[in-house]
């Protein structure tokens, strides 16, 4: 049988809910734009990478398709 947990109200929880995020540690605006910037620079690296693959790829099809 599974064990009966104890209802938390509604007050307790809200409580709870305070406690955990006044733990949380938020970025700082250096830190916020420094990872805004890598991610835009890691964006424009992986689409040209997939555009290159795409680009071989379709070059393969292309030419597999000539032979038939």
């Amino acid at each position: 049988m599974a064990e009966k947990t104890k209802k938390t109200s509604p007050a307790e929880f809200v409580n709870q809910v305070r406690a955990e995020t006044s733990k949380v540690v938020w970025p700082t605006r250096e830190e916020t734009v420094r990872t805004a910037i890598f991610v835009f620079i890691m964006v424009i690296v992986l689409s040209l990478f997939f555009l290159g693959v795409d680009s071989v790829f379709g070059a393969v099809v292309a030419w597999l398709l000539t032979l038939g």
